[in-house]
Order: C-alpha cells, then sequence, then structure tokens
C-alpha cells in the first residue's frame, strides 16, 4: 500500500508539470510526457513488479486491441458531435488539446505515442495500480461483496486516472480521461492481460491525435 501511495503521490506531481498553467508553459509537453512514461515504467517493473508475458503476445489479444481501438475512436466521435452540441465550451477546449500538436513534427508525435507513451501508460495504469488494487480489494475483509470486489479497482484507478488531469483546468480532457479509464479499465478485467490494452492505447494514441482527429 505504501509503494502505491508514493507512486501515485509521482504521477500526481508529473501530471501536474506537465499539464498545470504555472508550468506547461515552460516545457514541451511530448517531451515531458515521454519522460513520464518512461518514469511510469521503471515504477511499474521495478517496484511494482509489473510483468509482460511473451505467452500473452497472441493474435488474438493483438486482433482484440485493434478491434477496440477503432471501437474508442468510434466512442469520443461520437462524443465529440454531441458534446459541442450541448456545450458551448466544449469545442474550445478540445481545440487547446489538440494545439499541443502545433510547432512539434507530428512523426515524432506518432511514434512516441505509438511506443512510448501509449504503452507505459497501460504498464502503469492497468498492469501495475489497477493490479495492485485489485490485490488489495480481494484481500480486505471488510469488502464482503464479490461485486463490488470486482468494480472497485476499475473505478478507483479510473478515478485517479482521470483526477490527475484536473491541472490542466480542462473539463472535456479530464472527462476523456475518465471515459479512457473505464474503457480500459473494464476491458483489462475480461481480457486479463496486458498486451491487448497496449495495442489499443497506443493504436487510440495515434489515431485519434495524429491519423483520423476527431476535431478540426
Amino acid at each position: 500500500m505504501k509503494k502505491l501511495i508514493i507512486s501515485t503521490l509521482i504521477v500526481t506531481i508529473l501530471w501536474f508539470v506537465m499539464f498545470s498553467p504555472w508550468t506547461a508553459p515552460h516545457l514541451n509537453f511530448w517531451a515531458a510526457m515521454s519522460v513520464s512514461g518512461i518514469v511510469l515504467m521503471a515504477i511499474s517493473f521495478i517496484i511494482g513488479g509489473t510483468r509482460i508475458e511473451t505467452r500473452e503476445l497472441t493474435f488474438t489479444n493483438i486482433l482484440i486491441g485493434v478491434v477496440t481501438a477503432a471501437a474508442l475512436w468510434g466512442v469520443f466521435w461520437l462524443g465529440n458531435f454531441l458534446s459541442t452540441r450541448w456545450f458551448g465550451f466544449a469545442q474550445g477546449q478540445i481545440n487547446i488539446i489538440y494545439e499541443m500538436k502545433n510547432g512539434n513534427n507530428q512523426l515524432i508525435i506518432g511514434v512516441l505515442l505509438l511506443f512510448v507513451i501509449g504503452p507505459a501508460e497501460e504498464v502503469f495504469w492497468r498492469g501495475y495500480f489497477q493490479r495492485s488494487i485489485d490485490e488489495i480489494c480481494s484481500k480486505s475483509l471488510r469488502i464482503k461483496s464479490e461485486t463490488w470486489r470486482w468494480l472497485a479497482p476499475v473505478l478507483i484507478t479510473a478515478f485517479i486516472y482521470a483526477i490527475v488531469h484536473v491541472f490542466s483546468f480542462n473539463f472535456m480532457l479530464i472527462m476523456a480521461a475518465l471515459v479512457c479509464g473505464l474503457f480500459w479499465g473494464f476491458m483489462y478485467r475480461f481480457t486479463k492481460s496486458i498486451v491487448p490494452l497496449i495495442v489499443c492505447h497506443a493504436l487510440w494514441d495515434v489515431s485519434v491525435f495524429i491519423l483520423f482527429p476527431i476535431s478540426n
């Protein structure tokens, strides 16, 4: 539990530096995100004992990752379509997210998203964080409901994943993180493998930011 708390504090500091209006203007977001990703993977593998088993590298797991990435892109396309019509502030906040690409080489951003940022986030948030919460809930004698033991790790992880984005003061980004956190959290619950999560997250990142942006 102590390791998990320390890891959460580290992530909170990293996300504050990357997104807060007091620090973000003074650094390159993509460089900072890549460094943060490396830190997350180090925490996961060294402190958290996360492992990616070679037996998980199957065609089925990779296919699940590809299909779910496309499905999640569709969810966000629909979310963008509806939110920009329901909320007057939505388009402006979405534009701010996409402005992070301005002045940067999109090929480099794509490579970082595909091979560093996307995989790192899944290794940490699902492979280490959610797995650790799951172990804590499973051993807790206070949690008597099997349904809650199954559900709590997904909800807690998704909530914290969303809340660390609060430093951006961007409601649309926070909600996007919450949706993604729930999507990937339940996906991890059902697949019981980190591989399809890595494929899904990496491909979705590249698609929504570079290849097929949902907003101009």
